[in-house]
């Protein structure tokens, strides 16, 4: 895997007089300069003060026309950690991005924006409204290539309105509002990206500069950085047997430049010693075993953790990290078969048909992973020909339109929904689908505990209902 190549530009709003003021010996302009040589940027562009607001919109239409790769448009007055910046530039999706926060209320500088879990439905200026708006735009917006001429387009229509005087009493300084307003207007599908306990905040004053900036140092922006690599919507098993300590090792991994891909290889090595422990079929192999298993699984969380907090990516890793749980799982199936009929007189399927139950379980899996990746494979092209052809055209006069976001689900979705807002039941809601860390501790407890036909009765019995609960799942999200 290697790092995020520089196929980012930036765009700097220069056109407010905060953005000249001196802190620490230095302008706001050139501290955003100073992070930005951070980051993995290509080159920086500047708009000045110079005509207006239509000037400057005008400005940002005319390199976007040109650009190629991401586009990223800030405001110069903006005070702001550079691991938040560093979330939407290092982002290995190369999205159409926004920054936003769900600790404070919204303000001139603090435009307010509904996200809609982890989209931004709607997005407001002193002209437009958001109805059930639950979070504030910091500022910071990232555009894909793809929608770069979309970009372009939205702030040249936005240009002719301000001039027109039709979207009534804007400064420049809302340009950045304006711009993220017209990209959902035309239906981009902008992922809001959470500032979390980061800050990122416009100034208009050398004091409120002066406090911007020390608020970033009550900050451990390391820490975050390393929390952020751990995931937060993980299953039970994954987030408190294994993420809990598993995240000490994330620095030292990377202080020894462990690549995720090596990480996977030795979660791969342990999952085959546990497979060739378990095919012993002795008690204190099949404990062994587990251990190794268990191991294994620690170290295949920790790849993903390493390549998170050192923003490392490639397809092939990602292809790799996949294949490996696929791999490592039917490898230690085979294990456990062979050692519960080694050495036992047996009929055809091994005793008590150990070699049919192992085929069982492995095609039960191999059906759930088909049903997840060929829907979600369905919603992503759902979505690409959605782009081409089928947005919404929303005008940029007109309120947004909330009624279909407010409407309650029903039946399977509404009952999900439910689950969601309590702590106990959404981690039952994780739990039942038996996602991969249940799945290893399954195999662990009852292997080491028991043998290897309880283990494949367990995971046909809990499979089973994770694989009814799924389809259902699926279903109800395509009849919508």
């Amino acid at each position: 895997m290697t790092r995020a190549s520089a196929t980012t530009s930036v765009v700097l709003l220069a056109t407010t007089p905060a953005c000249r003021l001196h802190c620490d010996d230095t302008t706001l302009l050139d501290r955003i300069h100073d992070q930005l040589a951070l980051l993995p940027v290509r080159d920086i562009q500047v708009v000045s003060p110079g005509g207006g607001l239509g000037a400057d919109l005008r400005g940002v239409a005319k390199i976007a026309r040109v650009a190629t790769g991401t586009v990223v448009v800030l405001p110069a007055d903006l005070v702001v950690h550079t691991e938040a910046l560093a979330s939407l530039v290092e982002d290995p999706a190369h999205a159409t991005m926004a920054l936003v926060s769900h600790d404070a209320v919204d303000g001139p500088l603090r435009p307010p924006v509904r996200d809609d879990g982890g989209v931004i439905g709607a997005a407001g200026s002193s002209f437009h409204t958001v109805p059930e708006a639950n979070a504030t735009f910091r500022g910071v917006l990232q555009v894909s290539e793809a929608d770069l001429a979309t970009l372009a387009d939205m702030a040249e229509e936005l240009a002719d309105l301000a001039e027109t005087g039709k979207l009534g009493p804007v400064t420049a300084v809302e340009a950045i509002d304006l711009l993220l307003v017209g990209l959902v207007r035309s239906g981009v599908r902008v992922r809001a990206v959470r500032l979390g306990p980061l800050h990122a905040d416009r100034v208009t004053g050398q004091t409120s500069a002066e406090a911007a900036i020390a608020r970033l140092a009550d900050v451990d922006e390391a820490q975050v950085r390393l929390d952020g690599a751990i995931k937060s919507r993980d299953g039970f098993f994954a987030t408190y047997f294994v993420s809990s300590w598993s995240r000490h090792l994330v620095r030292p991994a990377a202080r020894l430049k462990l690549t995720p891909n090596s990480v996977t290889g030795i979660s791969i090595a342990l999952a085959v010693l546990s497979a060739v422990w378990f095919s012993a079929g002795d008690r204190a192999a099949q404990v062994l075993g587990a251990v190794l298993l268990y191991l294994s699984f620690v170290l295949d969380c920790l790849d993903g953790q390493l390549a998170r907090y050192t923003r490392t990516f490639s397809p092939l890793g990602a292809w790799a990290d996949g294949m490996a749980d696929r791999l490592k799982e039917y490898v230690v199936y085979a294990g456990l078969a062979f050692g519960y009929a080694a050495g036992v007189p047996s009929g055809a399927g091994g005793p008590d048909g150990i070699w049919y139950l192992a085929a069982a379980a492995m095609i039960l899996q191999v059906v759930r992973h088909s049903v997840d990746f060929s829907y979600g494979g369905a919603v992503s092209d759902a979505r690409r020909v959605g782009a081409l052809w089928a947005k919404p055209a929303r005008s940029l006069l007109e309120p947004a339109d909330a009624a279909r976001y407010s409407a309650p689900r029903q039946g399977v979705l509404g009952l999900a929904q439910r689950m969601e807002r309590e702590s106990i039941t959404r981690w039952v809601k994780r739990i039942i689908v038996l996602p991969i860390g249940e799945r290893m501790a399954l195999i662990a407890v009852t292997a080491a505990v028991f043998n290897a036909r309880v283990t494949f009765v367990a995971l046909l019995g809990w499979g089973g209902v994770a694989a009814a609960y799924q389809l259902a799942g699926r279903i109800a999200r395509s009849a919508r």
